[in-house]
């Protein structure tokens, strides 16, 4: 082999010349920017989409969003947008900072040190955030 890419480096080159073919605007797209578009959503809302939808007696729009939180974290928090929009949606839906730091915490027994830290420091980063709005 002469090329010397890796086969993801070519999967992601593929990915962003499919992506430029179906809408040129995609070429410059930064997903971080998508937080900008939209920073949450309401509470009703979450409930509608992602809660109580199947089961009345379901799972609540906050325990969902922890819920994802740990899964996110439990990835190594690789995905920075989608963990800080997940802090933020579930700051929305009820959430307090002590539960999303122990949603965290808790899943360093199983992804591990770094993963919670890495979690930990983009979730302060939006509830830093959310203290400078309040004032």
């Amino acid at each position: 082999m002469t090329d010397p890419k890796t086969p993801f480096e070519l999967m992601m080159a593929q990915a962003q010349e499919m992506a430029k073919a179906f809408n040129p605007a995609l070429s410059t797209f930064d997903p971080t920017n998508f937080e900008k578009i939209w920073p949450t959503m309401p509470k009703d809302a979450m409930e509608m989409w992602f809660g109580r939808g199947m089961s009345k007696e379901g799972l609540d729009a906050k325990t969902r969003l922890l819920l994802t939180l740990a899964g996110l974290t439990m990835q190594g928090a690789q995905a920075e947008t989608p963990l800080r929009m997940t802090v933020r949606h579930a700051m929305e839906a009820g959430a307090t900072k002590d539960e999303i730091a122990e949603t965290i915490a808790q899943m360093s027994m199983f992804a591990g040190i770094p993963a919670m830290t890495r979690a930990m420091d983009l979730a302060r980063g939006v509830m830093d955030d959310d203290k400078d709005d309040e004032t």
